[in-house]
């Protein structure tokens, strides 16, 4: 019996995982989940899972959930960031699914490795704002992190039973969204329901747009530098509109080794939750004589500039990353509130990197700090 904390339970991977979770109740036990405002949902969820501590945004939403709840399902309730660590560091669970959208899920992801649980990490921007930090805590208290990105996943399942020095590059696949096709000129006028109409795959709000404008991949671009030791000229993108490879590992002796499936994250989750073995998951088996074919080529970053800029905040290094991300963070929530156009996501956000300077980050709030100011000058360069 594996026991768990998902940060993050209301949100598409939290969803999911509880559904790995509630198939497989010989082998999971919920201890404490935490969600943001979604009461209704979450609410359900306790009553269904029964975790010893609930955990959400702010003290009203924690009255209000107290209020929802039926007699005799009375988890400890608490709210904010001390919430937050201590669902991260509760001593029953041994591996934390760290699921929280954005910069918020930083500072419980890194109690959660200091208090020496394992990471299920889904949490981009732990990588993207903070690889070297977070590297060198996983080390330094000996715990294990999976990850739950189904590319990253392919990876890690790709390079099983191989020397990372025999590794040539590694090629994260994306599908390129719901604009692969349209022409340039059109991309100005797309809207948000265009934008969240992704073809292949279901996920949240923010991490949809981040998929339509490629700045997905970029984020995994930069994860995967930290995850796997390697340069960024070793990691390349293909585009692969089918989404049934998804992602590729090439060794120097040729070979190129794949992990394939239907698009569907209940499979990276469940191996991140049970590795080294394999559980069913409910995912539908692939048929490949279905596809009438496959096909992968490389990305335009005239159509995608965010991964150029993904490529640049790595090579810039330092805090340029964590600027990146949080500046993508509030630019898309202004697309998703109607104050800016879609392709002016990634140009308020290269605006913001030309206005900062890289420094070294020597702390979490270090990070915090850079992502404040960020977030601060993004602001600023929003239209009023």
């Amino acid at each position: 019996m594996k026991h768990l904390t998902i940060l993050g339970a209301t949100g598409s991977i939290g969803t999911s995982t509880l559904e790995i979770v509630a198939a497989h109740p010989d082998r999971f036990r919920i201890e404490a989940l935490t969600a943001g405002a979604n009461l209704e949902l979450f609410a359900r969820q306790i009553e269904r899972f029964s975790p010893r501590l609930a955990v959400v945004h702010d003290e009203k939403l924690a009255a209000e959930l107290a209020a929802m709840l039926p007699a005799g399902v009375k988890p400890a309730i608490m709210f904010g960031v001390e919430g937050l660590i201590a669902a991260a560091t509760m001593t029953e669970a041994e591996m934390v699914v760290a699921a929280i959208v954005g910069a918020a899920g930083l500072v419980p992801t890194a109690a959660a490795i200091k208090a020496g649980k394992d990471i299920a990490l889904a949490n981009k921007e732990t990588l993207v704002t903070a690889g070297h930090l977070f590297m060198e805590l996983i080390q330094r208290h000996g715990v294990r992190l999976y990850p739950v990105d189904s590319e990253h996943s392919a990876v890690f399942q790709s390079m099983a039973g191989h020397r990372c020095a025999d590794i040539a590059r590694i090629i994260l696949t994306a599908s390129g969204g719901p604009f692969l096709n349209l022409p340039l000129p059109a991309l100005a006028a797309v809207t948000i329901e265009d934008a969240l109409n992704h073809p292949n795959w279901s996920m949240g709000r923010k991490i949809t747009i981040d998929s339509a404008t490629m700045m997905n991949k970029g984020l995994e671009v930069i994860e995967a530098r930290w995850l796997f030791a390697l340069p960024p000229e070793k990691i390349t993108v293909n585009i692969h509109p089918q989404s049934i490879v998804h992602s590729m590992v090439e060794y120097v002796d040729g070979s190129v080794i794949a992990q394939l499936g239907t698009p569907d994250m209940r499979a990276p989750i469940a191996y991140a939750l049970s590795y080294p073995e394999r559980i069913t998951t409910g995912v539908k088996p692939l048929d490949l004589t279905a596809f009438a074919g496959l096909t992968f080529f490389k990305p335009d970053t005239e159509r995608f500039p965010a991964l150029r800029l993904a490529y640049r905040a790595l090579a810039d290094g330092e805090s340029m990353p964590a600027v990146m991300n949080a500046a993508n963070e509030l630019a898309v929530e202004a697309f998703l509130q109607g104050r800016i156009g879609f392709t002016a996501i990634p140009e308020l956000i290269e605006r913001v990197m030309d206005a900062h300077q890289p420094c070294r980050l020597n702390s979490i709030a270090d990070i915090l700090e850079t992502d404040l100011w960020s977030r601060v000058k993004t602001r600023e360069l929003l239209p009023v």
